[in-house]
């Protein structure tokens, strides 16, 4: 048994003094017994019986002339041949040694512990060597005189090895045992058993109470504190104690306010070996004051708008809880664009109509008191633009903009700004909240600066927006910052995480209980930030104002004890603190001198059958704590080893009894101060056996049938047989029999048949058999006993047993069960693991029903458990049950994880997904997946990260990128094999629009389309849509609508209607939708162009005005005409039509024609004349219609006869110039 160091070891060495302290180096309390029998276990049979708590205390009865007696070693031989070493107290420089005469040990068990006293550091071996100075003692009443120096001989290294065994046991501490009558007859110091809490919070419709309980012997008596004065009891009528307690009860029900008992309050329990003190007690009374009168206005806020509306609960003790309700006593329903606060605010991230429909008050409600207080309810008026609050709305996948609703990034409502901190104290639940606005809602997402979040403690709360890490640590510590986003864009919140903490125990104060003359010490040890001071107190008092101890040496939180007396016993205080709380821990120091005792009853009987595993008992108690020992049928040799195992508390297990076993035990416990035994009786019986079972029969029906179950068993214990049928207990009627060794039924009937089972039991153990019964109709005749037998599913294989342990590999041995009559075909071996899914069997390899042994192959890093499920005709067996477990050892994955994808889920991401591998392709704890990727077709570098999950998104990247990935699995144990590039893409977007559309219209019947592909797709290409309706004129017909394939860039359009014009709309489409589209229009008919162009200027106003002007102009010209006519103007014949006109001729001063009477040509120039020409395209009118009235005629046979006149003369013509203007072509000349 090694020494345990449960702290650093330590020396404590005083240098003006030149005295060694306490090592600190404790052993346990069942290693404490075992140095202690180094020295004090003899293996003789004259064992004298000393005690085996401390070789100091037996000091005193050394023979050598008392405790102080120095005696060097004197090495004997004894009669066994063992050699014996025999040493003395020593005593020099305040340092012990194992007297000679108070322990005998061997010198094999003493050189067997000299490893550890090795281990001594060379300071301790340099405190040794000073063990030369000499110092006057007081010697025992058989010698006087001063101690020769000890550097005349030094020691061997065996006698460190038995001081450092004697230097381990301080510190060690009795263990006072529950039997009631052990803790009546022991004195002790005072102990608090209850105590109210430190904050202490009451109802002041109820009596106050403030608990204070405590036990001791004699019982303590209890007075209390307030305020840290003396709290007189007896003064106040209202106040009193319950009777053995230090309970008090303040009464009210007289009257009295108990707010003038407010305070803090500390209870002292007393008894003549201490005091011992209960926490500092704060009372305060609950308070749960009303609400504020006040009168809301309503609140108008614009739709989409951010709105907090507070609710400031007036403040109550212990702090309300707030929740919000409308004024109908309805909750309000949230969701994350609606929610309350951790400060009891309720958060609008964007303002809805319907938000209008109701009221929103704030309640509070009061603990202590049970009462919840309403404050008036706000009134919300939202302004929109969309006055209609429809219903269908709240569904539609772009809310907002249906409702003429702007879209805003996200801002943050609470906390404010980007970056803010907060203080948690260790061990409370941090809470970190984030709300934001934005249109759309915003989602939160929480991070933690250079690490993950605390998974197995950390928790979303408030639709994400809070973040609740219970337990705080300090780990815990940190930045964390808040992600907000919406499509608009995000925004963040940095929180900067500090922990403090409350002092918190690390080694906390127990109670010591000593031997007279033994060494203990008590530890204090806390921590906190800051770190905590440390103050002790003794029986209440400050340890300086103390009375001073010689035998207590304090050295920081720490306080040592050595050879301590009845007169030391005292309740001592830790009170450890810092600016965020404190701890007061109560220890007292017993010390007891009390005989060893036996607490079980004596002489015992145990019954145990053959080959069993059985444990003796035997609790004992005594001070200093005794030293057991087991003993069989009287003899001397102590029990413990081989087949026999004592645990620490004295009890012996026998791992396999044996009739060799069979007799008395008896246990002795020894101390210094006497010893006490008990006797246990073991009786060894033999097992029960059922030696001749019920075999499977077939009867048939009416016939009587004998089931055999013959039992062997011990005869001095009573047997019981009993019988199941269908594994229920089987009703004896009247037709059955049942005797000591089998069971007939007579008559034989269908519900007989069935499964018997056989139970032979004792009351120490039992055995059961079965058999089946098949009952046969009478014309049934079998001719096969196993063809007449039904056949079932085989029973589960048992005793799994795994050999051959390797690397890779084990060997499942198994026993098949019972195959009821149907041949067992096929065995599964399945395989279960803890890490990745506990509980979850899989299957693992199958084999022929011939065998029941097989080697499995194994993968590294899988704590194995196996079953096996044997398989027939019928069906499957039910499993066996599990073997034990067996893990293999780690290595590096052999494989990557599967399917490897890489897919935008919006137009700026790639989320890369794989299969996460199982546990047996883990190969090694800790498994995780380095992520790589870069862009395909580039030499950049490649971008990787290490991910635990089974997905990781790469944001920020262009729209549908093409990119080579790479997964590779790596566990501690190193990394998988290189993985191969998988294609994946980025997000995809709306496509551009199809180029160089189209439409061509050969003939009247069909219009062809063609198009070319966009010139960016921003995606997979899943197809074109085109829209076209035929229109003329204002008339527009129905919409038709055309889905192509990704491929095909031709259309044929056939016309219904061969008139009207058709208008095309094409867009290209991917995963996203539809992208930007292009218009074309048909081509006129050619038949239609002018009209449908002149349709199409008609109904310009610009063109309506010009023809309008036109018609004014011609209707002037008109008007001038016919006045010209009606004042008689001629036209001038000439006599001579084939004289040419010569310069003189008037022509050239006003332009007038002569017309010839010889000649019925058209006037020259006259196709010039708007008016004639005009005329010629209605008729072919001779040119009398200028004559004047009435003188021209036509001749019955159509010829001109009209009369031109000569006697007007040149002068007559040239006087009357204007009157030669009525040609229309004059006339326009005239005007302009």
């Amino acid at each position: 048994m090694g020494v345990t160091r449960s702290r650093e070891a330590r020396n404590y060495f005083d240098s003006t003094q030149g005295r060694a302290a306490v090592f600190s180096l404790r052993p346990t309390f069942r290693e404490k017994k075992d140095l202690a029998g180094i020295l004090l276990r003899p293996k003789s049979a004259s064992w004298d019986g000393l005690g085996p708590k401390k070789c100091l205390a037996s000091l005193p009865t050394c023979p050598h002339g008392g405790r102080l007696r120095r005696h060097w070693m004197n090495q004997t031989m004894a009669p066994s041949g063992e050699r014996l070493i025999d040493l003395c107290a020593i005593w020099d420089a305040g340092v012990y040694l194992p007297s000679a005469a108070c322990n005998r040990a061997s010198s094999g068990v003493a050189r067997k512990r000299l490893n550890e006293a090795e281990k001594l550091s060379s300071v301790q071996e340099a405190q040794l060597k000073r063990l030369e100075v000499t110092r006057p003692r007081v010697l025992g009443s058989r010698e006087r005189g001063q101690v020769p120096r000890m550097a005349r001989q030094p020691p061997p290294p065996w006698v460190h090895a038995a001081f450092l065994l004697c230097l381990l046991s301080l510190g060690g501490a009795i263990e006072i045992p529950m039997d009631p009558s052990i803790q009546n007859e022991l004195t002790q110091p005072p102990t608090i058993t209850k105590q109210s809490v430190k904050d202490h919070i009451v109802d002041p419709r109820d009596n106050i109470l403030i608990e204070c309980e405590a036990k001791g012997n004699p019982a303590p008596s209890f007075h209390w504190t307030r305020n840290s004065r003396f709290f007189n009891i007896a003064k106040d009528p209202r106040v009193s104690m319950r009777r053995r307690s230090g309970t008090l009860v303040i009464d009210f029900r007289s009257g009295g306010r108990p707010e003038e008992y407010e305070g803090e309050y500390q209870c002292f329990a007393r008894n003549k070996f201490g005091t011992a003190l209960s926490n500092r007690i704060r009372l305060q009374v609950s308070k749960s004051p009303l609400w504020p009168k006040e009168n809301l206005d309503p609140v108008v806020v614009q739709e989409g708008a951010p709105l907090t509306l507070q609710c400031n609960p007036p403040p109550g003790l212990p702090s309300p809880v707030i929740f919000w309700m409308s004024s109908s006593m309805e909750p309000i329903t949230q969701d994350k664009r609606v929610s309350q606060g951790h400060n009891g605010d309720l958060y609008f991230s964007n303002v809805m109509l319907q938000d209008m429909q109701t009221d929103y008050s704030c309640n509070a409600r009061f603990h202590f008191t049970h009462t919840i207080q309403q404050k008036n309810p706000f009134t919300l008026k939202v302004l929109t633009n969309h006055p209609y609050n429809d219903s269908s709305l709240r569904n539609h996948p772009d809310m907002y903009s249906a409702r003429g609703v702007a879209e805003r990034t996200p801002s943050f409502m609470y906390p404010q700004g980007t970056a803010s901190s907060q203080m948690v104290l260790r061990g409370m639940d941090l809470l970190l909240e984030c709300i934001a606005s934005g249109v759309p809602t915003p989602d939160i997402a929480w991070y933690k600066k250079g690490g993950d979040l605390p998974s197995d403690k950390a928790k979303f709360e408030n639709f994400n927006k809070a973040l609740r890490i219970t337990n705080v640590s300090e780990e815990d510590s940190g930045e964390y910052f808040c992600l907000a986003s919406n499509k608009m864009g995000s925004i963040r919140h940095t929180i900067s995480v500090r922990v403090k903490a409350a002092p918190y125990w690390l080694d906390e104060p127990k109670n010591l209980i000593l031997a007279p003359g033994e060494d203990g010490r008590l530890v204090c040890r806390a921590n906190g930030n800051p770190k905590p001071t440390v103050q002790w107190m003794v029986n209440g008092e400050p340890l300086q104002s103390a009375p001073p101890n010689p035998n207590r040496e304090v050295a920081g939180d720490t306080i040592i004890f050595r050879d301590t007396q009845i007169s030391s016993r005292a309740v001592y205080q830790c009170n450890t603190s810092n600016e965020h709380g404190y701890l007061l821990a109560n220890a007292f120091v017993s010390v007891l001198d009390v005989p060893p005792r036996m607490l079980s009853p004596r002489n015992q009987l145990i019954r145990v059958i053959l080959y069993n595993r059985t444990r003796l008992d035997c609790p004992f108690f005594g001070s200093p704590i005794p030293t057991l020992r087991w003993f069989k049928n009287g003899q001397g040799s102590n029990l413990d080893g081989g087949n026999y195992h004592v645990y620490e508390n004295g009890s012996l297990e026998i791992k396999m009894i044996r009739k060799e076993d069979q007799g008395i035990y008896t246990c002795v416990a020894t101390n210094i101060l006497g010893k006490a035994e008990n006797q246990v009786r073991l009786e060894v019986k033999d097992p029960t056996r059922i030696y001749r079972m019920p075999e499977d029969q077939v009867a048939k029906r009416g016939t009587t049938v004998q089931l055999e179950c013959r039992v062997k068993h011990d005869p001095s214990l009573k047997l019981t047989v009993s019988w199941l049928k269908d594994d229920e207990p089987l009703y004896i009627g009247n037709r059955m029999k049942k005797e000591d060794d089998s069971l007939t039924i007579f008559g034989v009937a269908e519900r007989d048949q069935g499964s018997y089972t056989c139970v032979a039991s004792t009351e120490l153990d039992q055995d059961l058999a079965k058999a089946y019964l098949t009952v046969l109709a009478d014309q049934a005749t079998p001719t096969n006993r196993l063809a007449a037998l039904p056949k079932g599913r085989p029973d589960r294989p048992r005793d799994l047993e795994l050999t051959d342990l390797a690397e890779r590999s084990v060997r499942l041995t198994w026993i098949p069960g019972d195959a009821n009559n149907s041949p067992i075909t096929d065995y599964v071996v399945q395989f279960e693991e803890d890490q990745f899914q506990p509980g979850v069997w899989h299957d693992h390899s199958k084999y022929p029903g011939s065998v029941n042994s097989a080697v499995l192959r194994l993968s590294p890093y899988v704590n194995y458990q196996f079953r096996v499920i044997a398989i027939n005709e019928v069906g499957s067996s039910h499993p066996s049950l599990p073997s034990e477990r067996y893990r293999t050892s780690g290595a590096p994955p052999e494989s990557n994880p599967g399917d490897v994808k890489g897919e935008g889920t919006r137009k700026n991401n790639m989320e890369i997904t794989w299969t996460p591998m199982n546990a047996t392709s883990a190969f090694g704890p800790n498994l995780r997946y380095i992520v790589k990727w870069r862009r395909r077709e580039t030499r950049e570098a490649w971008n990787n990260v290490t991910v635990w999950g089974s997905r990781y998104v790469v944001g920020q990247t262009p729209v549908y990128v093409p990119y080579e990935i790479r997964v590779q699995a790596e566990n501690d144990f190193g990394k998988g094999p290189e993985p191969e590039s998988v294609i994946g893409y980025s997000g995809e977007d709306l496509p551009s629009a199809p180029r160089r559309f189209r439409v061509r219209q050969p003939n009247l019947e069909t219009i062809n389309l063609e198009w070319d592909h966009p010139e960016h797709p921003n995606g997979i290409m899943i197809g074109y849509t085109l829209k076209y309706v035929a229109f003329n004129g204002t008339k527009v017909g129905k919409q038709i609508v055309e889905n192509f394939s990704p491929n095909q860039t031709k259309f044929t359009v056939q016309r219904t209607d061969p008139v009207s014009r058709y208008r095309f709309t094409l867009s290209a489409r991917t995963q996203v939708g539809s992208g930007e589209a292009v218009t074309e229009e048909s081509p006129a008919p050619p038949n239609e162009a002018y009209t449908n162009n002149q349709a199409d200027i008609a109904t310009q106003g610009w063109f309506i005005g010009l023809m309008c002007a036109i018609a004014l102009l011609v209707l002037i010209l008109l008007i001038v005409c016919f006045i010209k006519r009606s004042r008689g103007g001629k036209y001038p014949v000439r006599e001579k039509k084939d004289v040419p006109l010569g310069p003189e001729d008037p022509k050239e001063e006003d332009g007038s024609f002569d017309y010839s009477d010889e000649d019925n040509k058209p006037l020259q120039g006259s196709q010039t004349s708007l008016d004639g020409t005009i005329k010629q395209q209605e008729s072919d009118d001779s040119l009398v219609d200028y004559g004047e009235g009435g003188e021209g005629q036509f001749n019955e046979d159509g010829s001109f006869i009209g009369q031109y006149t000569v006697k007007k003369d040149k002068e007559e013509t040239e006087g009357n110039e204007s009157s030669e203007a009525t040609s229309p072509v004059n006339a326009i000349y005239s005007l302009a």
